[in-house]
C-alpha cells in the first residue's frame, strides 16, 4: 500500500461575548463530540480563504481570519489516516447563527457558543481547545488517536 500524506485542515476559534463557537464533529448523530468549525484545505486556495469558506458552509457566518494559535494532529493508524489541523483566531464580520442554516455537505447540524465553564460538561477535541481559545500562547498539540 502506498503511504498517504496527512490531510491538512483549518479550523476557527471564534469567541463572542467570551463564548466559543463549536459544531458537531460527526454527522448523523453518531457522536456527542464537538469541535471548532472548519475543514479540509482545497489545493490552490490559501489557508485563510479555505477557512472563510468552511466557516460559512458550516455556520452561515462570514469571518475575518487572524493569527494561527494551535496546530493539532490526530490519526487512525488502522485506517492509514492522519490529519493536521491549523487553528486560527477569527472574528465574525457578518451573519448570525440560524437554526435553519444547512451545511451543504450535511455534516454540521448543530452549532452553538459555549462558555469555558460549559465546556467542562461536554466532549470536545482537541484537548487543548479551551486553552488555545482563551489563552495567549501558540500551542502544538501532539499526535493523538482519532476519537468519535
Amino acid at each position: 500500500m502506498k503511504p498517504r500524506s496527512p490531510r491538512l485542515a483549518v479550523r476557527a476559534l471564534i469567541l463572542q461575548q467570551d463564548r466559543l463557537l463549536l459544531v458537531n464533529a460527526y454527522g448523523g448523530g453518531v457522536s456527542d463530540l464537538w469541535c471548532a468549525p472548519g475543514g479540509g484545505v482545497e489545493l490552490g486556495s490559501s489557508l485563510p480563504n479555505n477557512l472563510i469558506r468552511e466557516v460559512y458552509e458550516e455556520t452561515g457566518l462570514t469571518v475575518a481570519v487572524g493569527a494561527p494559535v494551535l496546530v493539532n494532529e490526530f490519526h487512525a493508524p488502522e485506517q492509514g489516516f492522519h490529519q493536521v489541523d491549523v487553528y486560527f483566531r477569527c472574528d465574525i464580520i457578518a451573519g448570525a447563527l440560524d437554526v435553519a442554516w444547512r451545511d451543504p455537505e450535511g455534516i454540521v447540524t448543530e452549532r452553538r457558543f459555549f462558555s469555558r465553564d460549559e465546556m467542562e460538561c461536554i466532549r470536545f477535541k482537541p484537548d487543548s481547545l479551551a486553552r488555545s481559545a482563551w489563552g495567549n500562547e501558540i500551542i502544538y498539540d501532539p499526535l493523538e488517536l482519532l476519537v468519535k
